[in-house]
């Protein structure tokens, strides 16, 4: 591949903007700046600098966020920050898009990508992939409410009950609870139906990728092969609430 293609692949800029990055000796590889910008390069597993930052080739761009509280999952955001904010411009450049939302009040494991194909397979409601939320209510959580999201609940505009796939207490204002569908806003909607109020809403697992302890609010990082096995590594029986 052109090292003038490669860059532009990469959310770096149009090809005349990565040729002129090029022609300015921004650009190194094994140590060695790269000014041809036809100089062809095998982009396999290509490490290479770009002004002092170091990259590696991806094919595709697949990444995790802990979201933080506040930000909107959108680039055109108007009262609140956007999550792009929190992403090197690069990949905003490639067209990476989340994977479904966390509303601005929700924060916790968002999962973004440039590939088609992984966002409609890890967002369509169809596959029901569990997602782990931790619920923090107003009022006392009480045996009856649990059983009541477990049992189902009816939502307006929704023709059938909605069901927790999994419901535990965790203390007297908290609890843990697993949905499969994706529905708007359904947390919030499903407790508000068992008659209580969401006052703060953590996603903490989606399919069987957990959002890693060791990931600061508001970092991302590359979802390796590791990664994405725990997130197939599910069913569409319930995740366990440890």
């Amino acid at each position: 591949m052109k090292i003038e293609r490669l860059l532009q692949s990469q959310g770096f800029g149009t090809r005349r903007e990565c040729r002129a990055m090029l022609r300015a000796g921004l650009v190194e590889i094994d140590g060695q700046t790269v000014d041809d910008p036809f100089a062809e390069v095998d982009a396999q597993g290509l490490n290479f600098v770009v002004d002092g930052e170091h990259w590696q080739y991806r094919e595709r761009a697949c990444l995790m966020l802990h979201k933080p509280l506040g930000y909107e999952c959108s680039r055109d955001s108007r009262h609140h920050r956007s999550v792009f904010e929190l992403l090197p411009p690069q990949l905003a450049g490639r067209g990476v898009q989340p994977v479904g939302r966390l509303d601005v009040d929700t924060t916790g494991l968002l999962l973004l990508s440039d590939d088609g194909t992984f966002i409609h397979a890890w967002s369509s409601g169809k596959r029901r992939i569990p997602k782990r939320y931790e619920v923090v209510t107003r009022h006392p959580v009480d045996d009856a409410m649990v059983a009541t999201l477990l049992d189902g609940v009816l939502l307006r505009d929704e023709r059938a009950p909605l069901r927790a796939a999994a419901c535990e207490r965790r203390s007297e204002c908290a609890l843990e609870m697993v949905v499969t569908e994706g529905k708007y806003h359904q947390v919030r909607r499903m407790v508000a139906a068992a008659g209580n109020r969401v006052e703060a809403l953590h996603r903490s697992a989606i399919g069987g990728l957990e959002l890693p302890a060791d990931l600061p609010v508001g970092e991302w990082r590359w979802l390796g092969d590791a990664d994405l096995q725990q997130l197939q590594n599910y069913t569409a029986t319930p995740m366990p609430i440890e």
